[in-house]
């Protein structure tokens, strides 16, 4: 089932997913916006993709090398850091905290007393 998820919904997950990707392995960035739609996340446009890998890239998180194509045109592979494998680590801690937090409240169904 193909989802449209609430773009706020994603505008504040899609930073820890796209690091979490990356920290499987090296890859670019098409890679990562079709792993985000085979989890069922939906499409992830390029100018919403790329500014966060540069954000990442940015912060420390990932590193970035360009490498010429074969029969095509380069392109820009990332690679996690050491400090964006810890900043994945306490993000997924911290995300299983507030999903088990909204989930008890959005989990339960309105009493009608």
């Amino acid at each position: 089932m193909d989802t449209e998820w609430p773009s706020d919904w994603l505008r504040g997950v899609l930073g820890p997913m796209v690091l979490a990707i990356v920290s499987e392995g090296e890859t670019y960035g098409y890679v990562v916006a079709t792993r985000l739609a085979e989890a069922g996340m939906g499409t992830v446009k390029g100018g919403t993709l790329y500014p966060i890998l540069n954000r990442l890239e940015r912060d420390g998180a990932l590193q970035s090398q360009w490498r010429q194509g074969e029969g095509g045109p380069g392109r820009k592979y990332y690679t996690v850091t050491a400090a964006g494998m810890e900043r994945l680590d306490r993000q997924r801690a911290q995300w299983q905290s507030f999903t088990q937090r909204a989930s008890g409240l959005l989990g339960t169904e309105r009493s009608t007393s």
